[in-house]
Order: structure tokens, then C-alpha cells, then sequence
């Protein structure tokens, strides 16, 4: 699929589209709505204070027919077996104003970012709100089907007429279940308290400062090194009664134990199935964070697999059973810029269809995909339209208030492609100081960031990472089929948006201070 063209000016203006327009683009552009549900009348609060609505849903989307399977380069064969089933989860806010937040988590590797606005757009319509209150957030497992047109120079392009055709089926049904599964939890709309907390699991090590093979030995010694997140953001909804319906829950390490040809979510599937096994009500969805360069390690067993995410349950069982929670105000803000990230391309064409005729498969591979994405000008694109998008969850306490320690606002995240821990760790640098700290007042409560959000087009390296090189630092472009690495200026240009949308959201507050270059 060709890249999005625009100019730089127009991809950095803020997204603000009306819900007229979006619908208008959908119907003009040929995808076929799906018809949504009669609304839902939900049933009044217990009380007359204002209150969120929440519905959650699964879907089952394990491929019913032989296809191939994503992640690994080298693995070429189909699968047909499962170890464990693979589903699409659905969560729908919605707060005291009636303003929607729609969250689908997705056990896939990935999806391409013309399939995720389609599908963003169809939801935003059906469900009365803006894309930009619109996530789909992959788990990145490495046991999952080919979606499209997602690692399409990897995959995609050495694959037979049969094996196309194959993917291109599983892609149009994807179309199909995720817009029902969301339907589906709007129909479960009812009253909820949202309440939020964080957990620990020491589980991911830094893959690039590590050898595999001596992980086991320099973890007893305490010297594994290199950065780390290994905090497990945890949002937990319930209904009137005081039961637990639904479990969101995210954590920054790769989807890569398992390497076989049976479908499974990796350790995150069996993180959310021990969840819902506890908690028979609950519906548990998980979503990556910026695990990019992140392993859980050692690996390549079922039964690593089960017990990291056991491991992984675990923490998250251990907020929720001890309270170790704080509720939110039902209110929420919303917003999206899209930006011309840079890319050092290549950009003669000649070179390019030299490449056609290389040795290496993966080289062919890239060169057709990018020939086959030439911009409308017939030109190499020199930037790519990367979208942030970032939810505001809670009230922002005023200047005045006591600092007593209670929840007000979560900055939630949401960036695209495989996003190194760096990131996470710097955006955390907006997070308030302790309670009874003398700047209380600045940042927020808590920051979440989900990566793999809404298009998987590449690894976004930190500057950091970027200059060091290796896989992340640029050899990966190959397999996504992009012409040339980001440039120097990609975290500064990230970290920058992000900031000029949640410093909307701070109207007592001074200005979120600027990260280090």
C-alpha cells in the first residue's frame, strides 16, 4: 500500500476532523459500514453523582485456515494448530459528558496503517465520537497470522499467489470481527467506577546489553544491565455491584518466547487467560508498551511461556486484590497529531530496481514494496506520517488542592511501531512528585505509553539507540521495507508532540518542563 502523502506543514498540524467529515471520507473511499447497534439505554447509578459507562467484549480471531504466521523472517511455513486462541478485545468508555473512548487490543504482531484508519474510522463513526478517541493496540506476539499488508516487505512479497490470496482473506475478516467485538461491548454499556494502579514484574531484560545465553547467570548475580521498564500499569473497571468486568493492563517487553508454527498470544495470552480464570467476570486485555528492545529471556518453551505470563497475572492480581487503586473522575480529553518523521532515504529509484535482481530475498522484498509505494509525485517518500495520539483520564485537581495523594489525571499515550524502553522512561519524567512534594502541581499522576498503537510500520529507536546502531538502531528498516533509518531528530520530534498535547490538558498547572535533548 502506498504512503500516505502530504506536506510537512499539513501532517504537523493537529488532526482536529469533524465526525461529518471522517464519515464522508469512509462512504467516499468505498468501505462498506457495518450497521451499528440500536443504542443502549443504560440504567441509572446507584447514586446521582456523575459516573463513567463501560462496556468490554472478546472475540475470537484465531484463523480458521492454513496461513502464514508473522514475526520471524526465517520462518516460512504455514500454521494450522493453536496452543492457545487468539482474540480481539474491546473496551468502551464513556464519561460524565457522554464523550466515547473506544480501546481494541489485538493478539497480533501488528497492523498497516491504511487498515487501521479504515477501521478507526468506521468505529469513530459508529460510535458517535473522533478517531482520535479510537486506539488499536497490538500485543506484538511473534505467534500470530500475516495481517495485510504489516511487515509486507518481510512477508508479504515472498509469499506465493495462494499465500496472498490467503492473508488478504484473513485481513478482510479481521475488517469484519473487530467493528463487531466493539459493537458488542458498546451493547454491555452500563455504570462502572474506573480506577487505576501500578504493579511490578521483573521480567523483561534489555536485549541489546545482554547475551541471551547468559541471562540465568547474570540475573542471580544482579548484574543484568542496560534500561528496563518493569512497571505494569493497571486499569480496572466495575460495574454497581462492586465486580470486577474489566482488566486492562500493559507491560514493556517483547511478545517472544515462543517461535512455533501453533497459534498462540505468547506470554501475554496466558496473562490475560489466568486474569479471566480469577476473575470469571472480567473481561482482561493486555497492550504492549515500549518493550521494543526488550526480552523476556530465557525463552523458546510453552512452559516459559505460561509461567511469564502467569508471572505477569500475578502482578496484576496483586493491585487489584489489595486495593492498591485509585478512582478516576469521569472525565476524559483526547488528541492526535500526525508528523513527518523524517527517513536518510535512498531515493533513486535506479538503485532500487538494481535491488530487484539481489541475492538476499528480504532485499528483493523491500525494494518491490517501496517501488510499489512511491508517492503520488512518483517520488521515494522522505518522511513517514507518524500519528501520537494521547487520552487524558480523570480530573485535574486545582492548584489550591490538598496534595492527599488521591488519583486525578493518567496521560495515557498511544505510539506507533516498535518503540524502545528510552521513550517510556523519558515521558515518565512528566509524572508529579510524591504527595506532599512542593511541586505537586506539575505533570501528572500517572504516564502510560503503548507502543504498537494503531500502525506497526518500523522500530522508533531513541536517539540513543539510533547512534548505536544495530537491529533497532536501523537494521530492521529492511524487513519493514522502509528506504533509508530515521533521522537524528526522531525522539526530539516525538517527545515534542507529545507534550504540546498534553500540556492542553494542564490548565492549573505550569508547562510540562522539556526533556533533555
Amino acid at each position: 500500500m502506498p504512503h500516505a502523502h502530504m506536506s510537512a506543514r499539513a501532517m504537523k498540524h493537529r488532526d482536529r476532523f469533524s465526525l461529518a467529515a471522517w464519515c464522508g471520507a469512509l462512504v467516499a473511499g468505498g468501505l462498506i459500514l457495518i450497521a451499528a447497534s440500536s443504542p443502549t439505554v443504560a440504567s441509572e447509578p446507584l447514586d446521582s453523582a456523575p459516573t463513567w459507562h463501560g462496556g468490554f467484549a472478546r472475540i475470537e480471531i484465531t484463523p480458521e485456515f492454513p496461513l502464514g504466521m508473522a514475526g520471524y523472517g526465517g520462518r516460512s511455513e504455514q500454521a494450522s494448530e493453536s496452543l492457545t486462541p487468539l482474540f480481539a478485545k474491546a473496551m468502551v468508555l464513556e464519561d460524565a459528558s457522554g464523550q466515547r473512548l473506544v480501546l481494541v487490543t489485538l493478539d497480533l504482531v501488528g497492523i498497516h496503517r491504511e487498515q487501521a484508519q479504515q477501521l478507526r474510522t468506521l468505529i469513530a463513526c459508529t460510535q458517535s465520537t473522533d478517531p482520535e478517541r479510537v486506539v488499536l493496540a497490538c500485543s506484538h506476539t511473534h505467534t500470530g497470522p500475516v495481517v495485510g499488508q504489516n511487515l509486507g516487505a518481510m512477508h508479504y512479497w515472498r509469499m506465493d499467489e495462494a499465500g496472498q490470496a490467503a492473508v488478504d482473506r484473513y485481513a478482510a475478516r479481521i475488517n469484519e470481527l473487530i467493528p463487531t467485538v466493539v459493537e458488542q461491548a458498546e451493547e454491555r454499556l452500563a455504570p462502572i467506577t474506573l480506577s487505576w494502579g501500578l504493579g511490578d514484574c521483573p521480567l523483561a531484560v534489555n536485549r541489546r546489553n545482554n547475551s541471551e545465553p547468559n541471562v540465568p547467570m547474570s540475573r542471580a548475580a544482579g548484574e543484568l544491565r542496560g534500561p528496563v521498564d518493569h512497571r505494569v500499569p493497571v486499569l480496572a473497571a466495575r460495574d454497581s455491584d462492586g465486580e470486577l468486568i474489566g482488566i486492562v493492563f500493559g507491560y514493556a517487553c517483547h511478545a517472544t518466547v515462543l517461535s512455533s508454527t501453533q497459534w498462540s498470544g505468547d506470554y501475554p495470552g496466558f496473562a490475560q487467560a489466568a486474569l479471566e480464570e480469577r476473575f470469571p467476570a472480567a473481561v482482561a486485555m493486555f497492550w504492549a508498551g515500549c518493550g521494543a528492545d526488550q526480552n523476556p529471556l530465557p525463552r523458546r518453551t510453552n512452559e516459559l511461556a505460561r509461567h511469564y505470563g502467569e508471572r505477569l497475572a500475578g502482578s496484576v492480581e496483586s493491585v487489584l486484590r489489595t486495593h492498591e487503586l485509585r478512582v478516576l473522575a469521569p472525565q476524559t480529553t483526547a488528541s492526535r497529531e500526525t508528523l513527518p518523521l523524517a527517513i536518510d532515504a535512498e531515493t533513486d529509484l535506479e538503485f532500487w530496481r538494481g535491488q530487484l535482481g539481489a541475492d538476499d530475498s528480504f532485499q528483493r522484498g523491500r525494494a518491490r514494496y517501496i517501488l510499489e509505494s512511491l508517492d503520488e509525485d512518483g517520488a521515494i517518500p522522505t518522511a513517514y506520517p507518524y500519528e501520537v495520539v494521547g487520552w487524558v483520564l480523570g480530573q485535574e485537581a486545582s492548584v489550591d488542592a490538598d496534595a492527599d495523594g488521591d488519583s486525578r489525571q493518567v496521560a495515557w499515550v498511544f505510539l506507533g511501531g516498535e518503540v524502545v524502553v528510552d521513550y517510556s522512561l523519558a515521558l515518565r519524567q512528566w509524572e508529579s512528585p510524591p504527595a506532599g512534594s512542593a511541586n505537586r502541581a506539575t505533570g501528572f499522576d500517572s504516564v502510560w505509553v503503548t507502543a504498537y498503537a494503531n500502525d506497526v510500520m518500523a522500530y522508533i529507536p531513541s536517539r540513543r539507540v539510533l547512534a548505536e546502531g544495530g537491529y533497532e538502531g536501523g537494521g530492521a528498516m529492511l524487513y519493514y521495507g522502509l528506504p533509508g533509518l530515521w533521522t537524528e531528530s526522531i525522539e526530539g520530534d516525538i517527545q515534542e508532540s507529545v507534550a504540546r498535547m498534553l500540556e492542553s490538558d494542564l490548565t492549573h498547572r505550569p508547562p510540562l518542563p522539556r526533556l533533555d535533548d
